[in-house]
């Protein structure tokens, strides 16, 4: 995550068992290049001890007002004065509450309230019982958070510690680490309602059998994930795979091209940029078989007549919206030859200001990738990298790009 690369963050721990996740976090944190400081409150250190985090950390933890290890003896100042970030995970509802009327008895919440709160952000993850999270003065608090400039994340839903099941938990340390990018990431699509297809499409031969292709989707689930990091309200409407939904990313599962057009028809009227990355089947059968074919030593090998599916993408940028220039279209195209050719074809062929080339072989399944970015302007390529590291990019471009084009309507 490049948003968080080099970063200080001080985390946060406050009392709950959720105390057990902040080991998972811390990591990932430094994983994805951050530099983690742990401060920890007294109830805290009874859930996970402090040589845990620290062993995570590489570094002292902090769990006392009264360390006198800082030279002049203000931890609470000192440790959010070079922070780029505080993220307390879990944020207790005492903890909050405490927060939301600037009471200050131990260093966690000393340091929350003496931050720079102009270039040091104050992310919360909230952890508790389901009958406390629901709690009016729980919500009134959040709200007022929220309101003072807190980033107050949501919680998920599950069972809990306690035997009940519900919302309150805190959310999980990758959805923790996306939420941090997010606040770094420059939100140069806030505003914009961003729609992504993804993945292969799979067309039936009969109940059990089909037609589809090596597309993992990898690609176009980063390309949400990049357009939510950077702001945008994101739609992903998905082919078969098996991959989490982004953070953040409202997903609508199909699995035809007939119910990936449809989809994706329907949420392009409210869209302002559509990214096509979902490898469609061009064909698919006529008369899909009711039962299952069946294979005996004397069978014949069975027939199947073929008709095209819609091609989404020329359907979308040929609508009355693109046409208008009210949506931005970005196509991909798989090549496996002159892929500098062919997707300036492409491009001119469907219409629209942005076309994707990258040979297909390469691709499908792995992790990483190379790109060509065809416009009316030229050609740009971006180096083989991760296909994080990629959307991000690509997602830049388009966002550098979308203020000329929508002037233009």
């Amino acid at each position: 995550m490049k948003s968080i690369l080099g970063k200080k963050i001080v985390l946060g721990l406050s009392g709950g068992i959720a105390c057990y996740k902040a080991a998972e976090l811390c990591r990932l944190l430094i994983k994805a290049g951050a530099e983690v400081q742990v401060v920890m409150t007294e109830a805290a250190t009874q859930f996970i001890t402090p040589v845990t985090m620290q062993a995570l950390s590489n570094q002292t933890v902090f769990a006392s007002q009264w360390d006198a290890r800082a030279p002049n003896n203000m931890a609470h100042i000192n440790l959010t004065r070079q922070a780029d970030l505080v993220l307390v995970a879990p944020a207790s509802a005492d903890f909050m509450a405490k927060l939301l009327h600037g009471q200050a008895d131990d260093l966690l919440s000393l340091l929350c309230l003496a931050r720079p709160m102009e270039s040091c952000p104050l992310v919360l993850a909230p952890a508790m019982n389901r009958e406390m999270w629901q709690h009016p003065a729980t919500q009134r608090n959040v709200a007022q958070l929220h309101e003072d400039g807190s980033w107050v994340l949501g919680v998920g839903v599950g069972e809990q510690a306690c035997g009940e099941s519900g919302d309150g938990r805190m959310l999980e340390p990758w959805e923790i680490v996306q939420e941090v990018a997010r606040v770094f990431t420059p939100k140069t699509l806030l505003g914009h309602r961003v729609l992504v297809s993804a993945g292969p499409t799979f067309e039936a031969l009969d109940p059990v059998r089909g037609i589809t292709n090596r597309s993992s989707g990898k690609m176009g689930y980063a390309l949400a994930s990049a357009a939510w990091l950077s702001g945008a309200d994101v739609t992903l409407v998905s082919g078969p795979v098996g991959l989490e939904c982004p953070r953040g990313v409202k997903r609508v599962m199909v699995e035809s091209a007939l119910e990936m057009h449809a989809a994706v028809e329907s949420f392009a009227k409210q869209s302002d940029v559509f990214i096509a990355t979902a490898a469609v089947a061009d064909w698919r059968v006529k008369q899909a078989a009711v039962n299952k074919i069946k294979k005996t030593k004397d069978s014949p090998t069975p027939g199947f007549e073929f008709i095209q599916n819609p091609d989404i993408l020329a359907s979308v940028a040929g609508g009355p919206r693109a046409q208008a220039r009210a949506l931005y279209c970005v196509g991909f195209a798989a090549e496996t030859q002159d892929v500098a050719q062919q997707t300036q074809e492409k491009r001119l062929s469907k219409g629209v200001p942005l076309m994707v080339g990258n040979l297909g072989p390469a691709t499908f399944g792995l992790d990483d990738n190379e790109l060509l970015l065809v416009d009316e302007v030229g050609t740009s390529h971006l180096p083989r990298a991760s296909k994080e590291e990629l959307a991000q990019s690509l997602i830049a471009h388009i966002a550098k790009s979308l203020p000329a084009f929508l002037r233009t309507a």
